[in-house]
């Protein structure tokens, strides 16, 4: 075991010991980390990454939160809460973006420079960094279609710039996933557009948006993947259609209770546990593989031990 000064000697006085994760997740459920510490600049997350392999530590980098799970016991490594921010207009339609900027964020500044691509992305919570990781997408738009380049840091907390093939994109997916390199900064193109229409839009999106995602509920937005179907509409089954049919909307275990407006959500309605939402997903997860013979794969990271 290492100890608390060697900690604080390799991290700084920055570091903290069993903070709690509640307030860094959508959810508002789960437990402490046994250490944690916040960057706000590249040379920052360098400068923790290298001390946690200097020091063979587990570690996971968290940005908005929005689509984690963390259990009731916490997460016994190091979380790396990245705030790193920064936006710049560079060229003519092409946006350099800090990995801890919130995507709503980005989307305010593409539509103030009459820039057009990422409208899709109105409304979805988290971090610039979390949504190029998950490849996150609406509305027929994902990360993939618009990114031009993205600033890494691996393990080793070794830097390097890459372009959007290196990622190899997937639904809900790209390499980062299992590669475990960490975006620091991230590089968009789009198009210069109407900011009339531009602005049309977003609202639109955001009207839809919180209809079904209503900001003031404690949800990580949609708990299962869609199903890719060639036969389907899009090419993918909606998993929301099957979790209806399957009276997905009645259902609750402790505090967790699936969302009214949307078989996909479950909802940390007052007092749910990690453990509760853990349990609720697994029950849908059964009713939809006893009826239809799918079984549903979450789109929510589970962080810790469950």
């Amino acid at each position: 075991m290492i100890s608390k000064e060697a900690l604080i000697a390799e991290f700084g006085e920055q570091l903290e010991f069993d903070r709690s994760l509640s307030e860094f997740t959508t959810f508002g459920t789960g437990g402490p980390a046994r250490l944690f510490i916040e960057v706000t600049t590249v040379e920052e997350m360098i400068q923790a990454v290298s001390a946690a392999d200097r020091l063979d530590l587990e570690f996971m980098v968290v940005g908005g939160g929005s689509n984690l799970l963390v259990a009731d016991a916490g997460y016994d490594g190091l979380i790396i809460h990245t705030g790193i921010g920064g936006m710049k207009l560079v060229e003519e339609n092409e946006i350099v973006c800090g990995a801890g900027e919130e995507l709503m964020a980005l989307v305010r500044f593409a539509a103030d420079n009459s820039l057009t691509g990422i409208e899709f992305a109105s409304g979805i919570r988290g971090t610039v960094g979390g949504a190029v990781y998950g490849n996150a997408g609406a509305y027929g738009g994902d990360m993939a279609q618009i990114l031009s380049s993205a600033t890494l840091v691996d393990k080793a907390g070794r830097v390097k710039t890459v372009g959007s093939d290196y990622l190899r994109f997937g639904y809900r997916d790209s390499i980062l996933k299992t590669s475990g390199e960490i975006v620091v900064e991230a590089t968009f193109r789009l198009s210069k557009g109407d900011p009339v229409r531009i602005k049309e839009k977003i609202d639109s999106i955001l009207a839809e948006r919180e209809a079904k995602f209503p900001p003031t509920d404690k949800c990580a937005g949609c708990i299962f993947k869609n199903i890719p179907d060639e036969k389907s509409k899009h090419g993918k089954i909606p998993a929301g259609r099957l979790l209806e049919e399957i009276g997905a909307k009645s259902m609750s275990v402790g505090g967790a209770r699936v969302s009214p407006r949307h078989a996909n959500i479950i909802i940390n309605g007052g007092g749910a546990t990690s453990k509760d939402i853990r349990r609720l997903a697994d029950k849908l997860k059964v009713k939809v593989f006893e009826k239809y013979g799918i079984m549903l794969e979450e789109e929510v990271i589970q962080v810790g031990q469950f």
